[in-house]
């Protein structure tokens, strides 16, 4: 399973690096946007919309709100990212909310009605406030595709920071406790510790990269932790979501990685908390 997980990354790393790092800002952002569909498309799976007409329905309607944000933003000059900021300010307090839900594991865990619209409510203020953080940071001047780069960064790294850490670590520091065993028993503190030193140590090596100076790295670090917890927050909360609906992975896309929102939960979390802590401190 290693081996195949280095093999897909491999393949998947470059792509996605060229497509931060080449493409332009509104074509970056369409392209993030079917992928971010995709990974919502699955979400559906998750929520149990079953009806692939219903499923549709709602794919088109989510698309319609990331067209008419854009639309909204055109001006005769330029586009403005006031509603791109608001909603990533909106993304945050939603993985807040979504972190109390975490310590409620029964909430919204039948397969009634009103379960379903939660977790639709929920799928919608994870992908699109996340989209938007992603046009924002990519729009930001200078090197606002660096800037892209090294949220991502942080992310990839702390999930792999946390997946070695966990193999090779984990139960040893801490015994037999775990990060959050009802939601998914294998996740380990050690591992976060893991993904937190590797989320960190990457994200100030990018930020130097992408201009960053040295006064400006302490911020870095802090931001690039927030990140990194609330990527955490992501990760679990689609394992929650997997729990409740007794799968294992929300599609089998990518070798070894399950489906597209499998790759993408920890990003769709940690890009709105990037972009918000940025224009805090101001790098």
């Amino acid at each position: 399973m290693t081996r195949t997980r280095l093999l897909a990354a491999l393949v998947m790393a470059p792509v996605a690096i060229a497509a931060i790092l080449l493409l332009t800002t509104p074509w970056m952002v369409a392209a993030a946007a079917v992928l971010f569909l995709a990974g919502l498309w699955e979400w559906f799976d998750l929520a149990e919309i079953e009806d692939t007409l219903a499923r549709t329905v709602l794919l088109v309607a989510h698309l319609a709100v990331m067209v008419a944000i854009v639309w909204a933003s055109r001006s005769s000059t330029a586009y403005s990212m006031v509603l791109f900021q608001l909603a990533s300010v909106v993304g945050v307090v939603w993985w807040l909310l979504a972190l109390a839900w975490l310590g409620r594991y029964e909430f919204a865990s039948d397969h009634d009605t009103y379960a379903r619209v939660f977790k639709l409510a929920a799928g919608a203020l994870s992908v699109i406030p996340a989209w938007c953080a992603l046009a924002w940071i990519h729009a930001s001047q200078p090197n606002g595709h660096r800037w892209l780069l090294t949220a991502l960064a942080i992310v990839w790294a702390a999930d792999s920071g946390a997946y070695f850490a966990g193999r090779k670590l984990g139960g040893k520091l801490f015994g037999p406790r775990k990060l959050a065993p009802r939601i998914s028993p294998n996740k380990t503190i050690e591992g976060l510790l893991g993904g937190v030193v590797a989320g960190i140590a990457v994200g100030i090596g990018f930020a130097l990269l992408a201009g960053a100076t040295p006064n400006q790295l302490p911020a870095v670090a802090l931001v690039a932790l927030a990140a990194v917890l609330f990527s955490v927050i992501g990760d679990l909360f689609e394992s929650l979501l997997k729990r409740h609906a007794g799968v294992k992975d929300s599609g089998h896309l990518i070798p070894g990685h399950g489906g597209i929102l499998d790759r993408i939960d920890g990003v769709l979390a940690a890009l709105p908390v990037f972009a918000v802590g940025k224009a805090f401190f101001g790098f």
